[in-house]
């Protein structure tokens, strides 16, 4: 029954495009375990009709043009499994899932708002030429 629920409010999420709350929890550092996401790269989930992956794309291009992102679709079966296994791997809540979703390094940040600029260029500093 919870992985009902868990896959519904998944869906929801996934549905409406994007993460709209935009408070300091949504911000989150993960834990040290073996990942299958490599941490040489910062991925970049996002859903097409998603406006806070296109404010997050407009701050990173904008202020990094040279930083390679993985982008990863949500909305493509692929990129919902990949999701899927981000959310795990990452022990990310269900209550906190959603787009845009940056997996750096070992760290995460899951939404956007402009109160997110300082820490997305803590988590990629060691990945900005």
């Amino acid at each position: 029954m919870n992985k009902i629920i868990f896959a519904f409010v998944l869906g929801l999420f996934i549905l409406t495009g994007c993460d709209n709350q935009t408070n300091k929890e949504n911000v989150a550092q993960t834990t040290g375990e073996q990942s299958a996401f490599s941490e040489n790269k910062i991925y970049f989930f996002y859903s097409n009709y998603c406006p806070h992956c296109h404010e997050a794309l407009k701050y990173i291009h904008g202020k990094h043009p040279n930083l390679e992102l993985t982008m990863v679709n949500v909305g493509n079966p692929g990129g919902y499994k990949l999701l899927l296994q981000a959310v795990n791997e990452y022990k990310i809540q269900g209550n906190q899932i959603g787009t845009p979703l940056l997996l750096i390094g070992k760290n995460y940040l899951m939404g956007w708002a402009p109160e997110y600029e300082n820490q997305f260029e803590n988590y990629a500093q060691s990945f900005i030429k």
